[in-house]
This record gives C-alpha cells, sequence and structure tokens, in this order.
C-alpha cells in the first residue's frame, strides 16, 4: 500500500499541491483526475522520487519514504511511464532497454543479451520487439510499450502512467488496458492520470480527484458516473462546441496524386488526392504511423519538394501549424511562456515600433491569451518547462488561433487537454472554420474527427480513404 499524508509542494508563488492525501492500494487500477495544472503530474514526480515534497510524508507499506531519490525508489519498485517518453531516438530498442537497468549490469554490456529478459517479457504480455530496430522509427504505440517495458523489468510493483492514452489509438488503447489489467490481476498497484472519463469508467477501480492542488474527491468507481466525476473536476461543466454545416468561401488547398518521401527516403504517402475547402475542416484520421505526419507536415511547408496548390482568393495562404509533439517541435522549453507565444505574435504590427518591440503591448497581448485559454502560469515569465502538459499546449494553440490563419494545419490539437480548454480549443477551431479558414485536422481521435470534420479521410499504409466506411479496411503501418 502506497499512503500520502497532507503532501503539499510550491513552484514560486504557485502552490501545485495543497495538503494532498490519497491511498493506492495493490490489486487496483487508481485513476487520478483533473484540469490542467490541478497537481496531478506533480503528485505523480513526488510519488516517483523526482520531485521532494515542501511537507507531508509517503509510506510504502507503513514504512516512511526517502523522498526526493528516483533511485532510491526505483529500488523500493515505484516506477513511472512518463508522459513524454525518456527514449534515445537513435538508440535500438535493445540499446534502450539496456540503458534503463545499466546501474544493475556488471561489467561490459551486450544490449542484445542484456535486454534478452525484457524482451522475452513483453512477448509475455503479447508484445513483440525487434531489438535492433531504431526507436525513433518506430511508431508513438510501440515506443510507449518500450517505455512499459523499461518499468516492468526493473520489478517495479506500483506502476505510474502519466496520460498514457493521450497518443494511442482506440485499438492501441485497449490494448494498454489489456495489460493494465492484467498487472492488477498480478496484485501490483496502477496508477493512472487521465482526462478521457470515458476510459476511466472503463479501467479505473477507484478515482481521486485534484483541483487547484487540493482533493476535492475519492470514491470507488462504481459509486460515480462520468457527469459526477466532469463536475469535481472543473465544477461546473462547459456547453459542448456545437457544429453547423460548413459555408465554403471562395478559394481551397487542392492536391492531386501527392506522394511523400518519408525520413529514411521510403514512400510514405502515396497519390493522395484530396482538397480543402476555405471554411470547412476536412479530417484526417487513422492508426499512428501510417503517413499522417508526413501529409500533415507537407501541407504545413516542412518537407522539401512538395508543392501544395492554392485555388482561387487568399489574402495570405501561408499555412499555420498546430505540431504532434509540443515538447520537440512546438516550444522552446527554456524560455519563458511570453517568449513563446511571442513566436506566434511577431508579425503583429501593435506589439512593435518599427523593428522595436514594444514590451508593455506584448505583456498584454501575453496576459490577454493566458487568460483566454486558462494558461496555469503564476507569471508570462514563467519557464515553458515548468508548466504541465497541457498547459505546454495551450501556449501553441492560443498563438496559432490569434493569427486568424486562413489556411491552418492541425495535429491532434487536445491532447492532453481537460475537459474545459478541449472544448475551448475545439470552440475556436470552429470560429476559425465559420470566419473562412481552411482546416486540415489530424487526429487519431476518432470522438474527436466525428465532432470536429464536415469530411474525414483515412489513411492506411500511404493511402488515403475518405468516409466512415474507410475504418473497415484501415490497417496498422
Amino acid at each position: 500500500m502506497l499512503e500520502v499524508r497532507s503532501v503539499s509542494k510550491s513552484f514560486g508563488a504557485l502552490k501545485a499541491l495543497d495538503s494532498v492525501s490519497a491511498t493506492f492500494q495493490s490489486g487496483e487500477i487508481h485513476a487520478v483526475l483533473g484540469e490542467n495544472g490541478a497537481g496531478k503530474s506533480t503528485l505523480m514526480h513526488v510519488l516517483s522520487g523526482f520531485l521532494s515534497p515542501d511537507s507531508g510524508a509517503i509510506l510504502l507499506d507503513g514504512s516512511l519514504l526517502h523522498l526526493g531519490s528516483p533511485g532510491e525508489c526505483r529500488r523500493l519498485g515505484i516506477g513511472m511511464v512518463h508522459q513524454h517518453f525518456t527514449l534515445v531516438p537513435n538508440f535500438t530498442v535493445a540499446e534502450n532497454l539496456t540503458l534503463s537497468n545499466l546501474q544493475s549490469l556488471p561489467g561490459s554490456v551486450n544490449p542484445i543479451s542484456d535486454s534478452a529478459g525484457a524482451i522475452e517479457l513483453a512477448a509475455q504480455l503479447g508484445w513483440e520487439f525487434v531489438p535492433d530496430r531504431r526507436v525513433g522509427e518506430l511508431p508513438v504505440g510501440t515506443q510507449q510499450r518500450i517505455e512499459i517495458i523499461k518499468v516492468l523489468a526493473g520489478r517495479a510493483e506500483i506502476l505510474i502512467f502519466d496520460e498514457p492514452t493521450a497518443v494511442l489509438t482506440p485499438d492501441e488503447v485497449e490494448d494498454l488496458f489489456r495489460v493494465l489489467r492484467k498487472l492488477r490481476d498480478e496484485k501490483k498497484t496502477v496508477i493512472l492520470i487521465a482526462h478521457k472519463l470515458s476510459e476511466v469508467m472503463a479501467i479505473a477501480d477507484h478515482v481521486t480527484v485534484l483541483r487547484r492542488g487540493k482533493r476535492v474527491a475519492s470514491a470507488s468507481i462504481d459509486e460515480v458516473n462520468s457527469q459526477t466525476l466532469a463536475e469535481w473536476m472543473v465544477g461546473s461543466l462547459p456547453a459542448a462546441a456545437v457544429r453547423s454545416p460548413a459555408v465554403l468561401r471562395d478559394g481551397s488547398v487542392k492536391e492531386v496524386d501527392l506522394t511523400i518521401l518519408g525520413d529514411r527516403g521510403e514512400i510514405a504517402v502515396k497519390s493522395a488526392s484530396f482538397e480543402i475547402g476555405r471554411g470547412e475542416i476536412v479530417g484526417f484520421g487513422g492508426v499512428d504511423g501510417n503517413g499522417q505526419v508526413e501529409l500533415a507536415e507537407a501541407l504545413a511547408g516542412l518537407r522539401s519538394g512538395v508543392g501544395i496548390e492554392f485555388q482561387g482568393t487568399w489574402e495570405n495562404h501561408l499555412p499555420a501549424y498546430i505540431p504532434q509533439d509540443r515538447q520537440t517541435d512546438g516550444l522552446a522549453l527554456g524560455m519563458t511562456v511570453e517568449d513563446n507565444l511571442l513566436i506566434g505574435g511577431l508579425e503583429k504590427a501593435e506589439l512593435g515600433f518599427g523593428p522595436f518591440l514594444n514590451g508593455r503591448a506584448i505583456r498584454d497581448w501575453s496576459r490577454h491569451l493566458i487568460d483566454a485559454f486558462a494558461i496555469k502560469v503564476t507569471d508570462a515569465g514563467d519557464l515553458a518547462a515548468s508548466l504541465s502538459g497541457g498547459n505546454q499546449q495551450k501556449i501553441i494553440v492560443s498563438r496559432t488561433l490569434d493569427r486568424r490563419p486562413e489556411f491552418l494545419v492541425v495535429v491532434n490539437p487536445t491532447r492532453g487537454l481537460d475537459i474545459r480548454a478541449a472544448d475551448y480549443v475545439h470552440t475556436k477551431l470552429l470560429e476559425a472554420r465559420d470566419a473562412g479558414t481552411a482546416i486540415a485536422l489530424f487526429s487519431t481521435d476518432l470522438d474527436e474527427l466525428n465532432l470536429m470534420a464536415d469530411r474525414t479521410y483515412f489513411m492506411s499504409r500511404g493511402e488515403l480513404r475518405e468516409g466512415l466506411d474507410a475504418l473497415n479496411v484501415v490497417g496498422g503501418p
């Protein structure tokens, strides 16, 4: 049993945890819920030794834990599968698995033989790894499985999953839940940070809800429903975004027989033909790794040798882009929130005097975006790296939509966002569509595509198929 007693943690003036108490039992899946910035990830980092609390205590089977040491927590059987993977992309699967267990290996290192036990453990869970494949070449779902095996190979009995479904397709989510149930049945403690209430209701045995750093409720899953959980999380529920029929304007993005090469020179997208009109949202779905990212990057102008055709009237057809990986492609984590917002605002005339920036105007504009998108920061001068994943995503979405682009390429825009923030982003995307923006929405979330897209394509092995009937033939990479 892992017991949290009155744990508090502050970052400057921001109180991330305020006297939080909770109990996590073996043989159960315990979901921890809350809005972005509610303190979920901070609590998990305290439990796994990456942060030391300002006050309070953690007890494992009644014994007081020494906090602030990830190595000690791992030795005691507490492992964490991070929201943002801790893999080395240029290393092979075997090298990454060996690296995670390096301290316990005597003498020289042989990644193939040293990782054999972890590879066998993966096989027992129904996962097949190719040891000499480079991790950076693998689909996101496979990378997450490697992260899970890293933790299990370290003989963890308490496993913490920080929003593990955010990057997965529905089939991958179901497979993950199969594994979580197996771990629970083996009497391990599974702690799950999640946002999607339907998933929580499907997998959790117990739930604890945080709001603004405080625990507001804890209950068995059979005592609650999605409505109750949502109200505990946000206080009051926002009205759902409503999509009216699309009204097309003059101008469209059109491509016929578009072929795109991947990073290794392979054909990632084969002879794709489509058209996106100004004033509509066209969705692109499918299992990760089937060419969606390459197509999105081509539409955003990030892949050389790909010329997208713009037809009709455009004042400015330069694409705006919300990338899939917020930390690698979307943010400068070592810069402030204000500076990261300014990446999208440098062209705004009101933020400068000729070639000079207007500091006061920038501060007012940044504060407007922070308030409008409920980005939880103590000050615009906070480093982007200090924010939760959901609040980092809000920086990118807010600065991009503030440009009012005529052509917008969006990849998983609500990944990691809470109910209120996701609904706000959906509303803003629909407002942009209704103002005449042509939007290419790439999402692994079928519910999001059903809610937002006027038309939907699905990708399978680099080929594009239109309509929901395509789901019957869409396969894995």
